[in-house]
C-alpha cells in the first residue's frame, strides 16, 4: 500500500509539474503582446485619448501591454508604424492619405505599410475671421491677410484644399504662416483678418479670442464643399454648433478630417480584430474616460478611409453590418 501511495504521488507530482509548465507556458504566450501606440505631445489630445485606449485594450484583453508613447503626430507615427517601430498610432486621415499615396508633404515617399482600423473623433477645419474684416463667405477672403497653419502643416494643406473648391488659390490671399494662438493674436490686433485652424472643437485659441476681440465662423457648404468631399475622400461633412465660441449664436457648416486609428499591416488578423472589437463594446467607459470617447462610433469609424482596413478591423466591422 505504501508503494502504491508513493507512485500515485509521484504520478500526480509530474501531472502538477507538466500543468503547472504548460500553464507558464500559455501565460508566457500571451504576456508577448506588448505594443507600442504612438499619439502626440504629452499636452495634446492624441495622447491623453491613446492613454485611454491603451488602459482600455490593457484591462479589457487578457496578456496585452500596450503604451501609449508620446511623439510628434502624424508625420512622426506614420513613418514609426511604416518602420514597425510602432505597432499602433493615432493620425489625421488626410495626412495618412498622403503617406500612403506620397503626395504632399510626403512626396515621392510612399508609406505602404500601414492600414487602418478606423476614423475616431472629427477635427474640424475651422475658418474664423475678425468681426470688422467684413468676411462673412470663403470667397470674401479673397485679398484678405490670412493664417493657413504653420508652413507644410496639414493646417496648410487643408487650407489650400478648401479654398481650392471655391476657385481661389494662395496667389489670391495675403498668406501668412502661423500658429494657433499666433493666428487668434493677429486677428486680436488687426494684423490679420481671418484663419484656418484644424482641431477638436472648441480649440482653445479660439475660445480666447471669442472672449476677447470676438470672432465670426465662416461656413463651407454647399456645391463647394461637394466639390472638396469628392476631390479628396478623407473629408467628412460636420457641424460646429451655436454657442461653442463666446458670441456664435448660429450653426456653422464645416469639413472635418478625423483622428484615425492605424496599424502595422502585417500584425496578425486576430489580435487587431479583439482590439477593434474591445473598442466598440465599451464605448460608454471610454466616454466616461475622455469626453472624444462619446464622438466614436462603428458606424462613423469606416467613413474618411482612404487606404486599405486591416483584415482584422474589417472583418469587425462586416459582423456590425457597418462595412460591405
Amino acid at each position: 500500500m505504501k508503494k502504491v501511495t508513493l507512485l500515485l504521488a509521484a504520478v500526480l507530482a509530474l501531472t502538477l509539474t507538466g500543468c503547472t509548465k504548460k500553464d507558464g507556458e500559455a501565460k508566457a504566450k500571451v504576456q508577448k503582446k506588448n505594443y507600442i501606440l504612438a499619439t502626440g505631445g504629452t499636452s495634446g489630445t492624441y495622447y491623453a485619448f491613446g492613454g485611454v485606449l491603451a488602459n482600455l485594450w490593457n484591462t479589457k484583453i487578457e496578456g496585452m501591454n500596450v503604451t501609449a508613447q508620446s511623439t510628434g503626430a502624424s508625420k512622426e507615427n506614420l513613418r514609426l508604424v511604416n518602420m514597425k517601430d510602432a505597432e499602433y498610432a493615432i493620425v489625421q486621415n488626410d495626412v495618412m492619405d498622403y503617406a500612403y499615396n506620397g503626395t504632399d508633404m510626403f512626396a515621392g515617399e510612399k508609406l505602404t505599410n500601414i492600414a487602418a482600423i478606423g476614423t475616431l473623433y472629427p477635427e474640424v477645419v475651422q475658418i474664423a475671421a475678425s468681426k470688422s474684416s467684413g468676411i462673412k463667405t470663403v470667397a470674401d477672403l479673397k485679398g484678405k491677410r490670412v493664417s493657413v497653419g504653420a508652413a507644410g502643416s496639414g493646417v496648410e494643406f487643408n487650407a489650400k484644399q478648401i479654398l481650392e473648391g471655391y476657385g481661389i488659390t494662395f496667389d489670391d490671399i495675403k498668406k501668412n504662416n502661423l500658429s494657433f494662438k499666433e493666428s487668434a493674436d493677429g486677428i486680436q490686433n488687426g494684423t490679420l483678418d481671418a484663419c484656418f485652424v484644424t482641431a477638436g472643437v472648441p480649440n482653445a485659441a479660439l475660445q480666447e479670442l471669442a472672449f476677447t476681440a470676438g470672432l465670426i465662423l465662416i461656413p463651407v457648404s454647399g456645391a463647394e464643399s461637394d466639390v472638396v468631399k469628392a476631390k479628396y475622400g478623407y473629408y467628412t461633412t460636420t457641424t460646429i454648433p451655436a454657442g461653442t465660441y463666446n458670441g456664435t449664436d448660429t450653426d456653422t457648416e464645416a469639413l472635418a478630417i478625423k483622428a484615425t486609428l492605424i496599424v502595422t499591416k502585417d500584425l496578425d488578423d486576430a489580435t487587431v480584430y479583439e482590439m477593434t472589437k474591445s473598442i466598440f463594446a465599451n464605448l460608454g467607459e471610454l466616454g466616461n474616460a475622455h469626453a472624444k470617447g462619446k464622438e466614436i462610433s462603428a458606424e462613423a469609424a469606416v467613413t474618411g478611409i482612404s487606404i486599405p482596413f486591416h483584415p482584422g478591423a474589417a472583418k469587425y466591422y462586416k459582423e456590425a453590418g457597418v462595412l460591405n
